[in-house]
């Protein structure tokens, strides 16, 4: 008989961990191709569940409100020290909980209720964190939106600094979640610095791609960079706030005591191992291989008919959308799970469609790639996709079985980092 993955969880509570079992048999199984999940490795899991999670740490080294914090000021100090080495920055902050909670930090930090902020719309790719409506940060602030061009789907630069110049945002956003093309930093800097903005770079999706110089750093550039820590990161779920020194007490007082308490010790130790692992030349060469993948799978999604976003990509990201086959973008995320490739309808620029039953869906080879799996692999992929959306729109389950049966097939060759053989 084989001994359980979880011997503690498993005697306290069995029904917990057959649903632990069963997720990691999803994720060794399926093909995961949403862009915002990846697998950490197991020495980040290992971190993640440490007795660190005993410790109550409010405030920062050195300056805490609770007692013992002896080696909790030093593993907060060696992520801190990592994150800026790593990302060339002369401040960084571990403590946030999430991204939205980082995003909302900078607001605190550099704006006061009713302000104008700007940012990407989240139709056209941008973040709820980012001044749009639904969010708290689009009711406690003035948020106004740039686009993309409708016939090409990049950001107009031109369009951007216009409605800087005529609306003088406290902050500007740029970055997004559904943003397949390079981020232009250095131009977005200028606008910033033309009309008095704190400009702040969000590169959850891409940190990993830019720790590992697959994209263009925004440091230098811009006053504040906000990223989660997983995603192409392959960290734990916290983030990241980064800066010059100038900007350090604004940031450091608006996490703590502004926004949340205590850190999450377990993730602090995390995030330092993700980032000791990103600093290696494997990483280097993984994050260079998401790109190619993802530019691979375009070409290969291209060739199959697909109309991409943008008609591409530069990252680690592809939006596809689905109204010339006909098929909604929610109809063919369900197909495609049952096919087991999972990924996340999404609204593309300009959609015709309602946001919950929108015309695209966004993938991604974060995930892919860290099983593995190269260029030679991604024709097989477009395939299965092709198969599966054309599968959803007839309602042919049979192929969709069978595209899972291959997907199975493949995965078992590739064994993912940090999941139980």
């Amino acid at each position: 008989m084989t001994a359980p993955q979880h011997p503690a969880l498993t005697l306290a509570d069995p029904e917990l961990a057959a649903l632990v079992g069963a997720e990691e048999r999803l994720q060794a199984e399926t093909l995961r191709l949403i862009p915002s999940e990846n697998y950490a490795s197991a020495a980040v899991l290992e971190a993640s569940g440490t007795v660190l999670q005993n410790k109550y740490s409010e405030g920062y080294p050195g300056r805490r409100y609770y007692e013992g914090q002896q080696n909790i000021d030093l593993i907060e100090t060696l992520a801190v020290e990592r994150a800026k080495a790593l990302f060339g920055v002369g401040h960084a902050n571990v403590q946030p909980y999430s991204g939205s909670p980082a995003n909302l930090a900078v607001y605190l930090a550099f704006a006061e209720p009713g302000d104008t902020v700007m940012g990407m719309a989240l139709p056209m790719g941008g973040h709820l964190t980012h001044g749009w409506g639904v969010s708290a940060t689009g009711r406690w602030f003035r948020g106004v939106q740039y686009g993309v061009r409708r016939d090409t789907g990049r950001v107009d630069l031109d369009e951007v600094r216009d409605l800087a110049l005529r609306e003088r945002p406290k902050v500007i956003f740029c970055g997004g979640t559904a943003l397949p093309r390079t981020v232009d930093f250095a131009a977005f800097g200028e606008i910033a610095r033309e009309t008095g903005a704190v400009l702040v770079a969000d590169i959850a999706h891409i940190a990993g791609l830019v720790a590992g110089g697959a994209h263009p750093s925004p440091a230098g550039h811009v006053d504040v960079i906000s990223t989660t820590t997983h995603k192409t990161l392959r960290g734990p779920r916290g983030a990241l706030l980064m800066s010059g020194e100038e900007h350090a007490r604004a940031l450091d007082k608006a996490v703590f005591p502004g926004l949340q308490g205590g850190p999450h010790n377990q993730t602090t130790a995390a995030i330092a191992v993700a980032l000791r692992e990103a600093s290696g030349p494997a990483f280097r060469d993984y994050a260079h291989a998401v790109v190619a993948n993802a530019r691979a799978l375009a070409e290969a999604l291209l060739a199959r008919g697909f109309d991409l976003v943008s008609g591409g990509t530069d990252n680690h990201l592809i939006l596809i959308d689905l109204t010339g086959r006909d098929v909604p973008g929610k109809t063919a995320a369900k197909a495609l799970d049952r096919a087991g490739i999972v990924v996340n309808h999404n609204t593309v620029p300009y959609d015709s469609r309602k946001p919950f039953d929108p015309s695209g869906i966004r993938i991604g080879t974060p995930a892919l790639t860290s099983r593995g799996l190269g260029t030679e692999h991604m024709a097989a992929v477009a395939d299965w996709i092709d198969r599966a959306v054309e599968a959803a729109g007839t309602g042919d389950e049979k192929t969709l079985a069978a595209v899972r049966a291959e997907v199975a097939d493949l995965m078992s060759l590739h064994p993912a980092p940090g999941l139980p053989v």
